[in-house]
């Protein structure tokens, strides 16, 4: 793949960040292990969660979310490249559902999460969370867990993928 294709249309797993501001952004524990993350109008949605698990000590969890959005790159895995070919959303879109986790990589909380989002004329888009921007708002519930998930590369994929470690009674 040439390398101003690279920069365009894909975007290796490695290369996804948690960079942008999410300053409107704001949270409340509403009962043990269970979070309200909400976001503002301009906030960026997998920044926002990223820094959040960050600053709050989360070594697993899962979320579900709705709003809006004002714009988004989503992602489609083309696993025979090892990176997510982008699928831009470039308008006003509802956010139908958004569902991901947070698992430990390289001793980090690391979000996966996938969207869908409907356009003005019912039809929908949707992928792999890289970027989106509420707008006006998106309200996320985050289930924390006291137990530590982590993520391992996987040769085969290219990927950082969770592991599933068995104690001695096979739990």
């Amino acid at each position: 793949m040439a390398a101003d294709e690279n920069q365009k249309g894909f975007i290796r797993p490695e290369e996804i960040k948690a960079n942008k501001q999410a300053p409107g952004m704001h949270s409340k524990e509403l009962s043990e292990h269970i979070w309200a993350v909400i976001f503002s109008s301009g906030d960026e949605i997998f920044s926002g969660l990223t820094n959040w698990a960050a600053d709050h000590q989360v070594r697993s969890a899962h979320l579900t979310a709705v709003g809006a959005l004002k714009s988004a790159v989503l992602g489609y895995y083309d696993l025979e490249h090892r990176v997510y070919r982008k699928i831009a959303v470039d308008e006003q879109v509802e956010l139908l559902s958004l569902i991901g986790d947070f698992a430990i990589d390289h001793g980090k909380p690391v979000l996966h999460a996938h969207v869908i989002v409907g356009r003005q004329d019912g039809s929908m888009r949707g992928g792999h969370l890289i970027e989106a921007y509420a707008s006006p708002t998106t309200e996320v519930f985050v289930t924390t867990s006291p137990i530590e998930l982590q993520r391992t590369f996987d040769p085969v994929s290219g990927l950082d993928l969770i592991t599933i470690q068995e104690n001695r009674q096979g739990l």
